[in-house]
């Protein structure tokens, strides 16, 4: 029976291999335009990063009276738009496409549980803004959580929500999409479903 370094060994050494993060060829299923899209939120998110610890370098309040920052805001924002956009049409494709089959289970789950914390993260970013309109939906959310038993969760508190939004949301968004793609590169694009052959038809006498 295997001990558990010999298996932990053994899962390190297929996620570390060359073999499964630069493959040499790639399905000519996996080349068309609709299989790009989980490349495309994982681009989306990499833009989200970089962005958003420039503003966080500078303070949340920069961008209203630094150009650059303002800048770096818009790409943040829209790197956002992206990631969503790019995410639902990926869930979408996944789907309908069966991307459970071949052992492919927990590839799914955690692509779920992605969209699922990218949510919340999301909207304590939108909190942080910290204009009226930002501060309502933050009471009317408080109220909510609070109908639903999640009261230590203080939304109006700025300093809260921003802890959640720099650190413990995109930390365990990251871990989340790297387990992700570690599934995706050892178990392979899903191929499509096969083909149904036509019913054999009697020969005519």
């Amino acid at each position: 029976m295997a001990n558990w370094t010999k298996l932990s060994r053994q899962a390190l050494t297929e996620v570390m291999s060359i073999d499964t993060w630069l493959p040499e060829t790639m399905p000519e299923y996996a080349q068309g335009f609709m299989y790009m899209l989980g490349s495309l939120t994982a681009s989306s998110f990499v833009a989200l990063i970089i962005s958003g610890v420039i503003l966080a370098a500078n303070g949340p309040a920069s961008w209203s009276y630094n150009g650059a920052d303002r800048f770096a805001a818009a790409v943040h924002f829209w790197s956002v738009q992206a990631f969503f956009f790019f995410m639902m049409l990926h869930l979408w494709r996944v789907f309908f496409t069966g991307a459970w089959r071949g052992g492919r289970r927990e590839t799914w789950v955690l692509g779920a549980l992605a969209l699922l914390i990218a949510i919340p993260t999301a909207f304590t970013g939108f909190l942080i803004n910290g204009d009226f309109y930002s501060q309502w939906n933050a009471v009317q959310a408080k109220d909510g959580l609070n109908a639903l038993g999640l009261a230590w969760i203080n939304l109006p508190n700025a300093g809260q929500m921003m802890g959640m939004h720099l650190v413990v949301l995109p930390l365990t968004l990251s871990a989340i999409i790297f387990g992700h793609i570690v599934r995706v590169r050892i178990k392979g694009v899903v191929p499509p479903y096969p083909l149904k052959q036509p019913p054999h038809t009697a020969e005519r006498s």
